[in-house]
């Protein structure tokens, strides 16, 4: 019987360690969750600030886009050094406290420029998200899960999309574009909650079997840590630079961002100009689309990425660079179309497709990035990504519509989106190139932490 019961607890201790990682997971997505809910809300609200503050599409386009990025995508890098030496639960549970309260400063805007004001303060709450999330994942979920894991947690890219354009839809339509900020960010304030007094902090390196590295690399005061972890700064921009797989993922990663990007903020107002649908209606047709498809084509790419690199690890690369050349035709399609019953089945598949880049580009920078440096990787990346993807993608979609409005009048949004989309199969093949070395590029850094 004493037997039994030593060998019982290693199996009751493994069950119980796999309820923690999961729900620590389900916690971390349901704060990303919460961001993507106060960064998207703007979308459906564009029609009636525009009405309200008598502003441009290029002005909206700098609102969704470029001054919430500025700060975003900057602050994110200094984070992420406090991350990769501090407690990451705190930091993510003071981010979500700052960020759902400037998502309600919003709704008490006297002006644009206050707008802007708050919109900042929700880039900045919103920079210390990512980053320590990212590299909790990757330290509570070992290589051959983690583009599952990583993917789970992008769902809440498209679980906020969803809500944020559901909800927001129903309560502007019914009681104002200021209540919808009220609605939507006080509530963050409780996630902020779970994430600091029902989670745990993981042991860096641990399921990587690379605890040591981690301990080796916190020795030191508080200066010389610090001085230590600035210095990775340009060591980090060189590593991921020099990995041509990381390299070719980052770029993709930026170019279908960009699209995105501009997709998503500007497509309620697409909606509303092209089709004369109300707030309500895009919210539905828009938000289920988006959010819904969007979650489980993320789902479906991890585990296709995941699946197939089993034989092949190029593939965690390539079912991205398929699955931007497939959906490719479906959005001329859907963009030269004005009939619903042609436009919605068609942008669910593409949704689905276009969803499955992202828990398995997240999974590959954290596998090709030194341990010490995973949460400054992420924030690199992320800054890349979010200042030129995130920054110019709505400025960009915007700008065009304004150009283009003279020729193509109240249709000219349309063909603003339907260029930018075209970016996708640039997309595809720096995926394909990612993938032909990226079996190459992880084995030469196992070999490196081998070393250490």
């Amino acid at each position: 019987m004493a037997e039994q019961s030593v060998k019982a607890a290693p199996a009751t201790a493994a069950r119980a360690g796999g309820l923690s990682k999961h729900y620590a997971l389900i916690i971390l997505t349901l704060a990303y969750t919460s961001s993507h809910v106060d960064r998207g809300i703007v979308n459906i609200l564009m029609p009636s600030i525009k009405a309200a503050f008598d502003v441009s599409d290029t002005m909206l386009g700098l609102m969704g886009g470029l001054v919430f990025a500025l700060f975003y995508a900057t602050l994110g890098v200094p984070i992420a050094m406090w991350a990769d030496r501090g407690n990451r639960r705190n930091i993510v549970a003071l981010a979500v406290t700052i960020w759902s309260g400037m998502t309600a400063a919003c709704g008490m805007a006297g002006s644009f420029s206050h707008l802007l004001a708050a919109r900042i303060g929700v880039g900045i709450g919103e920079a210390g998200s990512s980053p320590p999330s990212h590299s909790m994942i990757a330290d509570l979920y070992p290589e051959a899960q983690r583009s599952t894991a990583m993917s789970f947690y992008s769902v809440g890219v498209y679980a906020g999309a969803m809500i944020g354009l559901i909800l927001g839809g129903y309560v502007v339509q019914h009681y104002g574009w200021r209540e919808t900020f009220f609605v939507v960010g006080l509530p963050g304030l409780i996630i902020a909650a779970l994430v600091r007094f029902t989670i745990q902090e993981p042991v860096r390196g641990q399921v990587d079997g690379l605890t040591h590295v981690v301990e080796e690399r916190q020795k030191g005061s508080l200066f010389a840590q610090t001085k230590r972890y600035a210095g990775n700064l340009w060591q980090v921009f060189v590593h991921l630079w020099h990995t041509r797989s990381a390299r070719h993922i980052i770029i993709g990663l930026t170019l279908v961002s960009f699209v995105g990007y501009g997709g998503l903020i500007f497509g309620p107002s697409f909606f509303r100009r092209s089709l004369g649908l109300g707030e309500q209606q895009i919210g539905l047709i828009f938000g289920l689309t988006a959010g819904l498809v969007g979650g489980i084509g993320a789902l479906i790419g991890g585990f296709l990425a995941d699946r197939l690199s089993r034989k092949d690890m190029r593939w965690n690369a390539w079912v991205i660079a398929v699955a931007k050349i497939v959906g490719m035709p479906l959005f001329i399609v859907f963009y030269s179309s004005s009939n619903l019953d042609i436009m919605v089945p068609v942008y669910v598949v593409s949704m689905l497709l276009g969803a499955f880049y992202l828990g398995p580009s997240f999974a590959m920078i954290q596998s090709l990035t030194p341990l010490h440096m995973r949460s400054l990787a992420s924030a690199v990346m992320l800054f890349v990504l979010n200042f030129i993807a995130l920054g110019f993608g709505p400025l960009t979609v915007g700008f065009l519509s304004d150009q283009l409005e003279p020729y193509f009048g109240v249709e000219s949004l349309r063909w603003s989106l339907l260029i930018t989309s075209f970016l996708g199969v640039w997309a595809a093949v720096h995926y394909y190139w990612a993938g032909q070395t990226y079996e190459q590029d992880v084995a030469k850094l196992k070999k490196a932490h081998a070393a250490a």
